[in-house]
């Protein structure tokens, strides 16, 4: 249930900002909007969703293998410890490794019998799968780590930064360090105070990237974006079964909906912090942000480290709690993640957002995951395991 508090309403000032195409009326009507979280079931029952967590840590540990050993040899779990912390594996590393049998062979070690654990024969066949999608795609990728920056207050962001985005990204954890790559994409590397290294993105010269809420408004249209109006763009709103809106929820909706539109790729140092221009930005930013994302969701701690750069709210997480029509917080093993909801719509809905190049093997890693549970409740059971083919698993 929503509830709309009662704020004083400034009075509006015309704000003419030197960055825009036009002259933006800045009206300070920030109205507060408090929701009581609902429950989703459809977001919570898609498995690249719920199990994300874990497979961002499963992938780390499978580069891990791979960097240490060939993969028909395998590594001792002392290898693997060591990296317990970077990982962020919670409790025991091995636990974690015999959780997901259909990922990693356990066998005992030539030495004091220790355990060792190597890729089982689909893992590796996947890992060769998405290898080759970076050696064939690998631009397109890149081209989201560019809109990232792009989407910052002076084009350029920390190394530390960028590297916490990576997985939500797409791209390998050691990207950076092949800075070969970078300057081949055309980005630029500075040391800047203590020598920190930060990466800027390529000169774009005057032409910016249309936003995925642009596209829609041209797709909605059939208008060139020149011809739209800013107030022409707008969010779309997927309400969730439940959800009702009070009529002064729905009207304030309205009028947000009408506010002019400002891109994320747009200079924003000129506007009023408390307009509603700036809080429709914010939220656009955050749409544009989970829309160059592989699942199209991110951890929300994850996004609290981009406030700064991106010019967002310090109370950032109020932006989800205000637009459940436009995003979901999902809360799964004490952990939350915000979704973009216009990715999952399974409706005959169109969307303008790209399919990530590695949205597909992602998800045929977390088909793999799944089967360890079926694994895992044979061996408890004594039942052997037998693996259907794709006709058999069909007629299931």
């Amino acid at each position: 249930m929503l509830s709309l508090a009662k704020n004083p309403i400034y009075k509006p000032s015309l704000h003419q900002s030197k960055t825009l195409a036009l002259t933006l009326f800045q009206q300070c009507m920030h109205v507060a909007v408090t929701m009581k979280w609902k429950k989703d079931p459809y977001f919570d029952s898609i498995d690249l969703l719920t199990k994300s967590k874990d497979l961002k840590i499963l992938i780390s540990l499978k580069n891990l293998i791979l960097s240490l050993s060939p993969p028909q040899v395998g590594i001792p779990i002392s290898s693997i410890s060591k990296q317990n912390r970077r990982l962020e594996i919670s409790g025991r590393v091995t636990a974690f490794l015999r959780k997901y049998p259909s990922f990693f062979e356990e066998f005992t070690g030539p030495k004091y019998n220790l355990p060792w654990f190597k890729l089982t024969h689909e893992a590796f066949e996947l890992d060769r799968e998405e290898n080759t999608i970076y050696e064939t795609k690998m631009g397109e990728i890149v081209d989201r780590l560019r809109r990232l920056v792009l989407m910052s207050r002076e084009r350029i962001l920390p190394f530390r930064i960028v590297q916490g985005m990576l997985w939500y990204l797409g791209l390998p954890d050691d990207f950076l360090k092949h800075q070969e790559n970078l300057l081949k994409f055309g980005f630029e590397i500075f040391e800047i105070g203590d020598g920190e290294k930060w990466l800027k993105a390529p000169d774009t010269g005057q032409t910016l990237p249309l936003s995925a809420l642009q596209r829609n408004a041209i797709s909605e249209s059939g208008e060139q974006l020149e011809l739209l109006s800013r107030s022409d763009i707008h969010f779309p709103l997927f309400p969730s079964k439940g959800i009702r809106l009070k009529v002064k929820i729905r009207d304030w909706l309205d009028q947000f909906q009408k506010v002019p539109y400002v891109s994320p790729y747009e200079a924003f140092s000129d506007l009023e912090l408390r307009s509603d221009v700036a809080e429709k930005r914010v939220a656009g930013v955050l749409h544009e942000l989970l829309s160059i994302f592989i699942d199209n969701s991110a951890e929300r701690r994850r996004l609290f480290c981009l406030r700064k750069h991106l010019g967002l709210p310090q109370k950032v997480d109020k932006v989800f709690e205000k637009h459940p029509h436009v995003f979901y917080l999902l809360l799964k093993n004490k952990t939350c993640f915000v979704v973009l909801k216009e990715a999952y719509q399974v409706n005959g809905q169109d969307t303008v957002i790209e399919r990530h190049p590695l949205l597909k093997a992602r998800q045929k890693y977390v088909k793999l995951m799944k089967k360890s549970d079926t694994i895992l409740r044979n061996q408890r059971s004594g039942k052997p395991f037998l693996e259907l083919n794709e006709e058999d698993s069909r007629l299931i």
